[in-house]
């Protein structure tokens, strides 16, 4: 059963539904972001169902065709590989895209599959991660308006995902002044806006999110209550939504540095070790539950936390609860060794 992740939903809708509402204050629509659950469906179809969601985003074509039957709009959100356009056309309603070579596959493949096809363009504003800038951006709607089975539906931003740009009232604004001049060049309308994704948090709060930004993406702020770069929760944010459980396997009180004889004087520290390892986790992003715990190590497939100053007295079988940063979780929801409980 160990290592297992319990997964508190009453955390989690309450974290979504405050995300939400401050965004329907400012007239902008909500889209959940599940690359962080790793095609775990029942969270996803409980989500979904409770907290009324009707975009549902995610990085891997493999995870939308799981929640194939769940009611929500689909978006892939990293730009499709040519050798996927088929399942992009299945199984999702929109991708982001930044390449005309990609989108002209698209095209091609939503023609054999008799649909249409959503694009949602990235424009870069300085992450320097997929993107395209204005003039570019111009190239590619030009085009896709002699395409048949594609449309334009929107245009993206992507920040602090990279280089840790984070949103300001400076990209932010030029952002909507690419869409502007975009906008009027074609006399169109993009029916989205999405300015970006968690890093906006701060902003929308602020309410300094310019006029015509219509969507938000977010994942992190929902399951953590995390805003990221900064690493602070939000207001009235929940942020322990995900307990990782891990198990003693060997409990041991040890020298504090590594080749140092084991004697009266130097067997100091007590050292659990626990069966989660690097495989299963980002290590960095572990950390204990007991504040008087603390990690110090691990390999492949341990992890090694000292409690000698716990007020708990930990035996060989009990288990020791962590919390985990959007990279440690990332990993652990797609490790097949760790087990998931909603609770």
């Amino acid at each position: 059963m160990y290592p297992l992740i319990d997964i508190k939903l009453d955390g989690i809708i309450s974290n979504l539904e405050e995300l939400k509402n401050e965004c329907s204050k400012q007239n902008i629509s909500f889209s959940l972001v599940t690359k962080m659950l790793v095609g775990y469906k029942p969270l996803v179809d409980y989500i979904v169902k409770h907290a009324d969601i009707g975009i549902i985003c995610d990085s891997r074509i493999k995870n939308l065709h799981v929640y194939s039957d769940v009611e929500a709009e689909k978006w892939l959100i990293r730009s499709p590989m040519i050798s996927e356009v088929a399942d992009v056309v299945r199984y999702s309603d929109a991708s982001i895209n930044s390449e005309l070579s990609v989108i002209r596959a698209l095209n091609m493949e939503a023609i054999n599959q008799n649909k249409k096809h959503r694009i949602i363009l990235m424009a870069e504003l300085g992450d320097l991660r997929d993107g395209c800038y204005i003039d570019e951006l111009a190239d590619i709607i030009s085009e896709c308006e002699t395409m048949t089975n594609v449309e334009v539906y929107g245009i993206c931003a992507n920040l602090s995902c990279v280089n840790d740009t984070f949103p300001d009232e400076d990209n932010m604004n030029e952002f909507i002044d690419i869409v502007t001049k975009l906008e009027k060049h074609f006399k169109m309308k993009f029916k989205i806006v999405s300015a970006g994704a968690s890093s906006c948090i701060p902003m929308l709060y602020s309410g300094k999110l310019p006029e015509g930004v219509n969507n938000l993406r977010m994942g992190e702020g929902v399951y953590l209550g995390n805003v990221p770069v900064i690493n602070e929760p939000f207001n009235n944010a929940v942020t322990d939504n995900f307990v990782l459980k891990a198990e003693i396997i060997e409990l041991k009180k040890k020298p504090s540095v590594p080749g140092v004889k084991p004697d009266e004087t130097s067997l100091k520290t007590n050292r659990a070790l626990v069966a989660l390892g690097k495989q299963d986790i980002f290590l960095p992003g572990l950390k204990c539950i007991d504040k008087k715990c603390t990690v110090i190590g691990g390999s492949s497939d341990h992890v090694i936390v000292d409690v000698t100053d716990s007020d708990r007295e930990y035996a060989v079988g009990d288990t020791i609860d962590f919390l985990m940063n959007y990279t440690c979780l990332l990993n652990a929801m797609n490790s097949k060794y760790v087990s998931k409980r909603i609770i």
